[in-house]
């Protein structure tokens, strides 16, 4: 078989459930929605392709990385804990996001939407396990093909996040911004929690 659709059809799932590309569309609209359309299509196209990149680099040598490095899973986790905890606290507290500046722009693409949020410890942890499971070249092929499958999804839903705008106008985005400040802030410390609990349990 060219390539294994067990894995396949598992990690796309997994994947999926983790990175939750319609999650992510209240926090990109926080983050960019006021910005003109072509700033929002640029952020969309550099955050899915900043996730792709550190999901591919992680999965060709995740675990090389990490050991030459000598930090853990749990390390990655606690650090993208707290940067998510500091951009969440950005949106909750007002921070002003309307200004489209280049240099914003691609910041906000790279950081948070493109990681930690897109390609974050979950993404990358389940990546490493799905890489160490993968028998043979039809494994790898297969996890390659979830991963590009669920990073086409994901620009799917952010290319066109822009519709809820026409909806929701000025005074929606500002709400999904606390929304997405709350929930961000949420995620970041069950990150730290399972930072620590990996620290205590020496995983």
């Amino acid at each position: 078989m060219l390539f294994d659709v067990r894995l396949l059809a598992e990690a796309t799932i997994t994947l999926v459930v983790i990175m939750d590309p319609p999650g992510t569309v209240p926090v990109f609209l926080s983050l960019v929605g006021r910005r003109p359309r072509p700033a929002r299509v640029r952020a969309a196209r550099q955050a899915v392709l900043v996730s792709l990149g550190v999901i591919s680099l992680f999965a060709v040598g995740g675990e090389a990385i990490l050991s030459y490095l000598g930090i853990g899973i749990p390390a990655v986790q606690g650090a993208g804990g707290l940067l998510l905890l500091l951009i969440a606290l950005d949106l909750l507290t007002g921070r002003d996001t309307t200004q489209p500046r280049e240099v914003e722009d691609v910041n906000v693409a790279l950081v948070p939407l493109g990681t930690p949020l897109l390609a974050g410890p979950g993404a990358i942890a389940a990546t490493i396990v799905y890489v160490r499971h993968a028998d043979g070249a039809a494994g790898y092929l297969a996890l390659a093909l979830a991963i590009i499958a669920v990073h086409l999804i994901l620009w799917l839903c952010l290319r066109f996040s822009g519709l809820l705008i026409r909806v929701i106008k000025d005074s929606g985005i500002t709400l999904l911004a606390k929304i997405a400040g709350l929930l961000l802030a949420a995620i970041a410390v069950q990150l730290v929690a399972d930072s620590v609990h990996g620290f205590v349990n020496g995983t």
